[in-house]
Order: structure tokens, then sequence, then C-alpha cells
């Protein structure tokens, strides 16, 4: 009896597995859990008081950038427009410092150049640069709001390469203007304008480096370099800092390629607000000038002299003919080593130094030569505008 009841038990379980496995073979689905039912409103309040989720931050702290600059500095930079004749001039050297004009044009018909500016003023005065305007016959600004207007020439400054222009136009945005000596390395910074005139564009980044000056570009600013991408149609555009102010004009990159390469560089906006007062005020800016030419004291040069390993100062190594120096008695081979109280030590600390001196004023001068200190006054003259680069 136990034994048949065993193999009843042995059989049925076998017809059971068998069942199951042509159950999970042909119809899988039965085997399925029952589908989730939405639970009642008291259970769902209960999982709501244990699971409680913090509310949602306010707009201003889920944003993290530099969006209430943007939004202050922007409305007062301009797209411009510069109609000019056209130039048969090799522009190879444009893709390392400047860009007026953007990609190569026909040489048949007139270029247009594109660039940007900054109003600085509600009377519509303008900064921008002087290579985006240079030769221009026709100059039309662009506003962020679409607005247009034709621009006045107020005036120019090559060695800042620096422009001053005036539109009339009614309730003007204007920059709040920074202040550019209280920059620090690494303090962020972005660079607004119209890169390739694709529209107002904003890059950010940070101040690279301070006072770079030897780069070649022109004599007497010292820029501030930055890797905020400046391209093609930035020229002269607006540096702000994270406070929405205006703290340098956007002017050349160093590229190989054309496109930005993280090394851009920006005339300090306090010395863009004393070139923009002399233009306005006097259409010029006037520098002194006394006509020499200089090299740099080395010690080879000083021992070659025997001047001693101690000596300071500018070589003079030519005097222009009835220059100031020349009419005073300065010599080639004079050691210039003072200008009035200020002591030079480079022709770069040499040129800033005569340059700020105003035209028609007198300076005295002291050199250094055979062994003797010397003193002469001159007759300070005004530095002569640098001769335009020709076409051909």
């Amino acid at each position: 009896m136990l034994k048949r009841l065993w193999l009843i038990f042995a059989q049925a379980v076998t017809v059971a597995l068998a069942g199951l496995f042509v159950v999970q073979t042909l119809k899988p689905q039965w085997l399925q859990q029952t589908p989730w039912r939405q639970p009642s409103p008291a259970v769902t309040a209960r999982t709501a008081q244990q699971i409680a989720l913090p509310p949602s931050p306010p707009a201003s702290v889920l944003r993290a950038g530099f969006s209430q600059a943007a939004r202050l500095a922007a409305p007062a930079v301009v797209s411009i427009t510069a109609s000019k004749a056209p130039s048969r001039a090799d522009q190879a050297h444009e893709r390392f410092f400047g860009f007026p004009f953007g990609p190569r044009q026909p040489r048949s018909g007139p270029q247009r150049g594109l660039g940007s500016g900054v109003i600085i003023s509600a009377d519509g005065v303008l900064l921008t640069n002087n290579h985006v305007v240079e030769g221009a016959s026709d100059i039309e600004v662009m506003l962020a709001d679409g607005r247009q207007a034709q621009a006045q020439l107020i005036g120019t400054d090559p060695e800042t390469d620096m422009a001053v222009l005036r539109i009339d136009l009614p309730d003007l945005p204007v920059i709040a203007l920074g202040d550019a000596a209280s920059l620090q390395v690494g303090d962020a910074v972005l660079a607004i304008g119209n890169p390739f005139n694709v529209g107002q564009t904003v890059t950010s980044g940070i101040v690279s480096a301070l006072d770079r000056s030897q780069l070649g570009i022109n004599n007497f600013v010292n820029f501030i370099q930055t890797d905020a991408a400046i391209n093609p149609g930035n020229s002269g555009g607006a540096l702000v800092d994270a406070d929405g102010r205006l703290v340098g004009i956007n002017t050349a990159i160093f590229s190989r390629s054309g496109g930005s390469l993280g090394i851009g560089f920006a005339i300090p906006v306090d010395m863009a607000r004393q070139v923009a007062s002399a233009l306005l005020r006097d259409g010029v800016v006037a520098r002194g000038w006394i006509g020499v030419e200089t090299r740099e004291l080395t010690p080879e040069l000083a021992e070659a002299l025997k001047l001693g390993g101690d000596a300071k100062g500018v070589l003079i190594a030519a005097v222009v003919a009835e220059a100031p120096a020349a009419k005073a008695g300065l010599k080639p081979g004079d050691l210039l080593t003072r200008i009035g109280a200020h002591p030079v030590h480079s022709p770069a600390e040499l040129l800033a130094t005569v340059a700020a001196l105003k035209p028609r004023s007198e300076a005295e001068v002291a050199v250094q030569r055979a062994g003797k200190t010397l003193s002469f006054q001159i007759a300070v003259g005004q530095r002569p505008t640098p001769p335009r680069t020709q076409d051909d």
C-alpha cells in the first residue's frame, strides 16, 4: 500500500513539472505577478509624509555664472560696420594680432570691416579700435536692441589703436567704467562683441596676465591678457569684470589659425579713458618727443664703453637732426640717466616718460659722457604722427 502511494505521488510530481515546463515555454505571461494597483489616497499621504522632498531653490541659487554682469554690460556693446576702399596690402600679419576685416575679401570691391564698440556716455560717445575704422568712408553702428545709426569719427590714436566715435540716438545704454588697476591675475572677466558677424556674443575667462608689453602691437599700452575667447569681429568690444563694469577694450589675439587660442589682449580702460578725453578735447593725443634713438644698456655694452658695472640708463644710439635733443646738445654715445625727476633704466621707460611730457614744455635731461655727468635743458616737441602703412 505504501509503495503504491509513493508511486502515485511520484507520477503526480512528474506531471506537474511537465505542465509547468509547458506553460513556461508556451505561455510565460501566465506566471507573471499580479499588476501593480494604484494605492489608496490614505496610503499615498502616509508615503509622502515619510519621504518628504525639499522645495526647489530659487532661480538665483540655481544659476552659477555671470548672467547679471552680461545683462548689465551687453546693451552698451555695439556692432560696427566700416566701409573701406579696396586694399592691396597683404594682411597675413593679422592672423597674429588684430582682425580688422576677418576673412580676406575680393580686391575688386570695397571692403566692409566688422568690429565692435562700447558706448561710454549718454550723449553717444563710443570707444573702438583704430584698426576697425581706419580709412573708413562710412561707419554704421548697430545697437543690441536693433537700432542703427551712422557714426561720426571724432578722432583716432594709432599708437594706442584707439578711436572715438559719436552717434545721435535717444535713450542710449551706457556701460559703467571699472578700474583696470584693481584687476588681479585670476579675476573672472567677460568678452562681449560680434565675432565673425554672428551677432552679439559673450565669452568668459580670467585675467591671465597684466602689464603685457613689448608685443609689437603698439608703443604705449601695457595690455591685459585674457583667455576669454576673442575672435575676428571682437576688436573694439568690451572686456568686463564680474560686476559688468568695463575694464578693457578687446584689441588683438595671438593666433596661428585665425581663431582664438586663449591668448587675447585688451587695452586697459584707464588708458582708453585718457585717450578718449584727449581726442574729445583736442582731436589728437599730444605726446612729448625729444628725437633720439636708443639702445638698452647691456653689461657687454657698459664694459665696451667703459661705463662701469653699476652704470644705469639708456644708451643714445642716434639723434634726429634738428630735433629737440640735437638742439640741446645731446650726442650719440651719451648715457641718458634721468628726465626731470624721473630716472630711466630702459628704452620703454624712456619712451613712456618722454611721451608724458607736454609739448612746448621744458625738461631737464641728465646724461653721462666720457665719465662726466652733464645736464641739458630740452624744449620738448610733439611726437610726430607715425606714418600710415601703405597698401603697396
